[in-house]
This record gives C-alpha cells, structure tokens and sequence, in this order.
C-alpha cells in the first residue's frame, strides 16, 4: 500500500489507453467538423460571389479599370464679314491635378514649386478652386505653360501621381481690345452660370460666353458634348484607344456684319478720346463698326485675370470695360435737329420758308424772365428758315420749333426714329437712353412737364439721352428714307457646313416719310453740312472725294447762369462739352450711316466730325478698291 501511493506521489499513475483514445477521436471529429463547416462555408460563398453577384461585382471590377470621359466640343469660330478671323480656338498646356489620386497634396504642390512650375499665388487660386469641387475631377493648377515648362514636367511627371499636363483649346481674339466691346469674350464658368445651363452639356467645359455676341450667341457657339469609354491603369492614365466613343458636336461658325478693316480705322481714330463709333447699313440695320474707346484685352479674362490687373481695369477713371457704344447714355446734343425739323415740315408747323429772327437768344412768349442763348453769341443774323438753320445749327430756331411742337409730339415722333427703345441689337445689355414725355416725367420725378423742359429738348438736351448706336440708327433711318430696321451683328451661321444669312428684321416702329418732299429739305441742309462755307462740319470733310451729309452737337455738361459765358480753359477737363455727329454717304444711295461720340470733346465739328471722316474715307477707299479691280477682271475676261 504503501508502495502504491509512493509510486502515485512520483507521477507514476497507471495510464487509461481507452480514455485517451475516446478523447482523441472526439476531438478529431470535432476538428473535422469544423474544417467541413468552413469549406462549406467557403464553397457556398464562392459560389455566391462569382455566381449570385457576378454580375454587380463585374461592373464595380470594369469601373476600377474602365471610365466615361467626356468631351468638350470644339467652340464655333468668329468671322469678319469678308472672312477675317476675329474669334479663335488656340491649343494651351495646362497644369492640372486629380486630388483622389494624390496622397499627400500638400506634399506634391511643394515638390511641384521647387521644380519651379508654380508660384505661391497659384497654389492659392489652386486652393480656392479645390473648395467644393469633386475629388475624383480634374482641377486647374496652372494654364499656359511654356515649353520648357511642359518638358520639366514631362521629366518629373512619374514622381508626380495624379499631376498631368493637359492640352486645352481656349479662346483667342486676334484683335484683342480692338474688338473686345464688339465680341464680349468667354471666361471661367461660376456658380451663377451653373444655375441657368445644362449642366451635363458643360461637364467638360471650363468657360462660358459672358458678354456681347459670345453670350447672346452661346447655345449656337457651344456646341454638344461629346463622350468616350476607356480602360486606365491604377494611376488613371488611358491605356490603348477608346473603347466607344460618341464624337462631340462642334459649336457653329458666325460671321460677323463688321468689316474689320473699318473697325481698325475707326479704333486708330478715336484713339485718343473716350467716347464711341457705331457704323451701320441703312438698307439693312447691319451694324458696320462698334468701337468703345478705351477697350481692353479680353484674351486676359479667358483664362482669369490676377486680382491686380482687374483692379487696374475697374478703378481707372477711363472705365476700359464700360462698352460705350451700347450703355453710354448721352444727350444727343444739335444732332437731333433734322429729325424735329422733319417732323415740324410733316405736320405743317413750320414750311420751308418759315422763319425766324435770331439775335443770339429766344425767350418764352409773355414769359421775358429766362432767356435761351444761341451757341454762336450775337446768332446767325436775320432771317434763319429751316435749311440754314440745320447746316449752321441755329438753336433760337430750334427753340421756338419745339415750344410750337409740344412734348407729345416730340416723343412720339422721336419714338418712331428709336429713340427711348432697344435698337433690337443682338448683343445683350443694351440699355434704352430716355425719350423724355409728360408720362414719363410722372413717373420718374413724380412732377408734372413744364414748358421750359420742351425748349431744351429741341436742341437734344435736358433729360434726352441717347446711346451711340440709337444715333447711327436713328441717322441711317433719315438717310434712306425707308424702312428702319432692328440693327444687327451677326450676318449668317454657319449649320453643317453651309452658310445661312440672316435675314434683316423690321423695328416695330416706323417712320412714315410720305412723298419725300420734306425728306428732301432735310437731305439738302445735311448736306450743306459737310459743305463749305455752310456747314458746322465744311472742315472736317474738305476735300473728300465723295459726298455726304451730316449734322454736328455739342453737348454742355455744365450749368451756366443766365449772365455767365462758357470758359473752357477754366474748367475742369471731365466737364468739358461732349462732341458728337451723325452723318451718311453718298448722298444719292447711302451706303453707311455712322454716329461718333467724343465725351469732353468739345465742338462737335472739331473732334467728332473729324473722326467721322477717317472711317467713311477708309469705306470708300476700299470701295473703290474694289471697283477698279472688278472692272480690271471685266476687261481681262473681255479680251
């Protein structure tokens, strides 16, 4: 017994082989089970994903490998009437990155400066950018690089996941400030834009036309979006050619009614003033010139101007983007002459052998306590009648004329001519100018018309305002005698390779010149105009080898007491009297009717006048260019 339990003390038990076996074979059974379990298990979820789920779990492996891009249209091109490229596609490299791809931004924006491709200020606009823009969408580090930059790239660009250089088409105007209030120009899409567009037509778009014909015109210049279905690496770069592909639809060509080789002309002659030239077509409302002086570059919108320079272009005293020639609203000054004087023959309150005495002033009848001068102190001598007083501008005439006429008539009549309406211009941002009338005067100044206000008016002054381009339609009206038409800018488009003109359109308000008799008085004296030693403006057109008819104003930006004398030399250079004319050629079949406004000008015979001259010489010039050498092809097919 004792043995026993010594031999239990030193571990030496008897051992159960049964029980050991019986625990083995459970736990074997055990272990298998489990292993049985998980291959089922295994087997059956395999079976679940490549069977039950192929399908979902193939397109989410085809979207890791396979990506829809889309393609923006090629923008429609701008043309001269003759054919000039005026508006441009040009390839630019741009630096652009995908923030999904990029692990560490921050990191490769500074690797990407010390290579010396970007600034500071661009990682901030690149910044500014990044805020609420998908991860997954290509954003703009930097446009424009140059060669050498694109090859530092190119040599670096694998250290650079998710950076890439990106060739673009963006807009170019050849002609920069030269045409820039005529086009408008394309810039960056805002979130504005974002709320009033098709949104998946622009997917692939970075600018939208913002002003002039490139907004009026943007669904024709557009175009449509294209797509295409490619395979990429891991990186995203695109891997062999695409594997479907839907071309984009490009936008369509416009051509212009401007010829550019007038519009430079008018632009060199202004050049000095601020102020505006607008040319048209009588027979047609075809606008032949725009010019707003200054202008400005549009190219350096295109592709987003620095903070500095659009500073410079809105707080200088010039005001470069103000286009003058469709929002300058100025007083129309002695322009507006032949038209009441027009309008007093058609309604007899004057003939052509009516008259009136000038002494240099007119007064109210029975009303001796203010008087009305004459521009030219001491008047024009005599009797004035209606011609003389046109060609030498005679304001007493005029005066008396409107007291005679009434407001009503004035603005109604006045309305025929276009004036206090949109020209029909398809440029947008047209403002209207002010027909000043009885209603109006109510309305505005809730004050009732006095008689006073109507004498002021028949010289285009007190609350009359007029923009340039109402002035050449309401001039190129009077000098054909006809219809008046809505004024135009783009002349044809262009749809599938074939150019569609576009028809002239009617204004809604037209003149009724009747037999033309008293057209013809008014025709004669705006001939006399440009005609020594008659006319305000003999100087200005002396010598030219064709014959026009015009009208000069000068417009005073400054009150003057009833006993005070204008001194120019002792007023400030802004409130110097604005110059402005309106004027047609030839005489018999007018071909171009122009309006030109200078602001502190002066006379209108000096500057405006003048500036007149220089396009309408260009015009016929070139037009007898072209007869010289149609008549030289005649004669060679002849012979």
């Amino acid at each position: 017994m004792l043995k026993n339990t010594n031999q239990i003390k030193s571990g030496h038990a008897f051992k159960d082989h049964r029980q050991e076996r019986q625990i083995l074979v459970s736990r074997s059974v055990f272990a298998f089970a489990v292993v049985f379990v998980l291959m089922i298990t295994l087997l059956v979820r395999g079976w679940y994903l490549q069977v039950i789920k192929h399908e979902d779990y193939q397109t989410r492996s085809n979207n890791n490998r396979i990506s829809v891009q889309r393609v923006a249209p090629n923008r429609g091109l701008i043309f001269d009437r003759n054919g000039v490229l005026l508006a441009e596609n040009r390839s630019i490299y741009s630096l652009e990155v995908i923030p999904e791809q990029v692990d560490h931004l921050d990191e490769i924006l500074q690797q990407i400066k010390k290579l010396g491709l970007v600034e500071d200020k661009h990682i901030t606009r690149f910044n500014k950018r990044l805020m609420g823009m998908r991860r997954f969408k290509s954003v703009l580090l930097k446009s424009r690089l140059t060669e050498k930059e694109v090859a530092i790239f190119s040599a670096n660009g694998h250290l650079l996941n998710g950076v890439r250089v990106e060739a673009r088409l963006v807009r170019f105007y050849p002609f920069a400030d030269k045409m820039a209030h005529a086009l408008g120009s394309v810039r960056r899409i805002n979130d504005q834009d974002l709320l009033r567009i098709d949104q998946a037509n622009y997917r692939a778009t970075r600018h939208i036309g913002k002003l002039g014909i490139e907004k009026f015109y943007e669904d024709l210049l557009h175009g449509k979006i294209g797509s295409r279905t490619v395979e990429t690496d891991v990186q995203g770069r695109v891997i062999g050619e695409p594997i479907t592909e839907t071309p984009p639809i490009p936008g369509s060509d416009l051509k212009l009614s401007i010829d550019i080789n007038l519009q430079l002309a008018a632009a060199e002659a202004i050049k000095e003033f601020r102020g505006a030239v607008v040319a048209v077509d009588p027979a047609s409302g075809e606008v032949l010139a725009l010019i707003s002086n200054p202008g400005y570059d549009p190219n350096d919108f295109v592709t987003g101007i620095s903070t500095e320079n659009y500073a410079k272009l809105t707080g200088s005293d010039d005001q470069p983007l103000f286009n003058r020639a469709i929002r300058g609203q100025y007083s129309p000054g002695s322009t507006i002459k032949p038209l009441l004087a027009w309008v007093g023959l058609e309604n007899k309150i004057i003939t052509s052998k009516t008259t009136i005495h000038d002494p240099g002033y007119w007064v109210i009848p029975n009303k001796e306590e203010r008087t009305y001068r004459d521009w030219k102190p001491g008047g024009h001598g005599g009797k004035v009648a209606v011609g003389t007083a046109i060609t030498q501008s005679c304001d007493p005439f005029f005066y008396e004329l409107a007291y005679k006429m009434g407001i009503d008539l004035i603005s109604e009549s006045m309305k025929d001519f276009g004036f206090g309406l949109s020209t029909g211009i398809d440029m947008g941002e047209e403002l209207t100018g002010i027909m000043p009338s009885r209603e109006w005067k109510r309305r505005k100044r809730h004050s009732s018309w006095f008689p006073g206000e109507t004498v002021i008016t028949g010289i285009g002054q007190g609350y009359w305002n007029a923009t340039p381009l109402q002035l050449a339609n309401a001039v190129a009206t009077i000098a054909s005698g006809g219809p008046r038409y809505d004024l135009s800018m783009v002349s044809a488009q262009q749809k599938n390779g074939v150019w569609m003109e576009n028809s002239a359109q009617l204004a809604p308000r037209q003149v009724d010149f009747g037999d033309g008799k008293n057209l013809a008085i008014v025709h004669r004296a705006m001939e006399n105009v440009t005609r020594f030693p008659w006319g305000t403006a003999k100087t200005a057109f002396k010598g030219a080898t064709y014959k026009s008819a015009g009208k000069t104003g000068t417009v005073q930006l400054v009150a003057m007491g009833q006993d005070e004398k204008y001194d120019e030399s002792k007023i400030s250079k802004k409130h110097h009297d604005n110059a402005v004319y309106i004027g047609y050629a030839p005489i018999e079949h007018p071909e171009i009717a122009i309006a030109v406004v200078v602001e502190n000008g002066g006379h209108g015979g000096e500057s405006a006048a003048p500036i007149a001259r220089k396009v309408l010489d260009v015009y016929f010039d070139k037009r007898a260019k072209s007869i010289r050498k149609a008549t030289q092809s005649f004669s060679e097919v002849n012979h």
